[in-house]
């Protein structure tokens, strides 16, 4: 169970990476992308990341109380679920405000809300290795 669950969160970390870290910055680059055409892909990638890290979240939590990892293991599932809840919950709403502004043609002000969500993502980051390295070690 741990050696299942320490993959899942390695995966999870993948995918943040991926995606938070490389295509998000990424996609404002490409040729002819503008502010409008990048969030609407923005809103789409990140939904289905969210929604696949909120799977992953549940599936690792399960595996979690089936085995017996240790309880520094279980602090950065939790650690690792809270953060997930934060963005979902506390800073997606008011990233997806502004987009909807955005995206209805207003010239919406930048949104702090932003640095917020880049913040959770690296400590999600942090708890996710952490997370992993000790499943991975209690397997």
């Amino acid at each position: 169970m741990n050696a299942a669950a320490g993959a899942l969160v390695f995966l999870w970390l993948g995918m943040v990476l991926a995606i938070s870290f490389l295509e998000a910055p990424l996609k404002f680059r490409a040729p002819d992308v503008t502010l409008r055409i990048g969030l609407g892909i923005g809103r789409l990638v990140f939904r289905a990341l969210n929604a696949i890290e909120a799977l992953l979240a549940v599936v690792i939590v399960v595996l979690v109380i089936a085995g017996e990892p240790g309880t520094a293991a279980v602090v950065g599932v939790v650690v690792t679920v809270v953060i997930l809840v934060a963005q979902l919950v506390g800073v997606r709403p008011r990233l997806t405000k502004r987009s909807d502004r955005v995206l209805a043609g207003e010239d919406a002000p930048r949104s702090h809300a932003h640095y917020f969500y880049i913040g959770l993502e690296a400590a999600k980051v942090i708890a996710l290795i952490t997370t992993g390295i000790l499943l991975l070690n209690a397997a």
